[in-house]
């Protein structure tokens, strides 16, 4: 497992090994102790999310949990393939407004882990896509937050033209950077 540390370092692109052979491959996934070996100081994964979406040009997020429900996600397409994207909102962290992102997709088995304090979110670059996701908190409504995802501020390239775009109603309505009131605070220690 090649765990490399993305321009903002505490968000990692995880790219399993795969075995192969005439029969076809066999990749382990997810190693709790590699992701600890590689820094990652969150916590333990507690709930597995799948979602599909029959469409190319799907956005969904950029969303996150506030403390003290936030969650760590480990992102991967295990079918189609997505742009993924982690935005900083951590206040006073010197990333802040910044985002990264990396094509996750059947074919690569990339991964991306997107730790507390960042926005995450993916647009689906294939007609269909399946994404699974871990996460170190329960799903909790009352925690749920949200940055719109075609913030100009933002500038986020999706990988699908802004007018192929389709996105619910919560998602367009989110708030700007600008306005976000972050409940995260940057550890300096970081």
């Amino acid at each position: 497992m090649k765990i490399t540390p993305m321009a903002i370092p505490e968000v990692l692109l995880i790219t399993p090994a795969r075995h192969g052979d005439e029969r076809g491959w066999f990749s382990e996934t997810f190693r709790q102790s590699a992701l600890e070996e590689a820094g990652f100081a969150g916590g333990t994964f507690i709930q597995d999310n799948h979602a599909r979406s029959t469409q190319r040009g799907v956005l969904r997020g950029l969303h996150f949990q506030k403390p003290p429900h936030a969650q760590d996600k480990l992102v991967r397409c295990v079918q189609g393939a997505i742009f993924d994207v982690a935005v900083d909102i951590r206040e006073g962290s010197p990333t802040f407004g910044l985002w990264v992102g990396a094509e996750l997709s059947a074919e690569n088995g990339q991964q991306l882990l997107v730790p507390k304090g960042f926005a995450h979110g993916y647009c689906t670059l294939a007609e269909a896509c399946e994404v699974l996701y871990k996460v170190t908190a329960y799903y909790a409504p009352q925690a749920e937050g949200a940055l719109r995802w075609n913030d100009p501020a933002l500038a986020i390239d999706w990988g699908v033209p802004v007018d192929q775009i389709t996105t619910n109603a919560r998602d367009a309505g989110a708030p700007l950077l600008a306005s976000l009131d972050s409940a995260f605070i940057h550890d300096q220690n970081d």
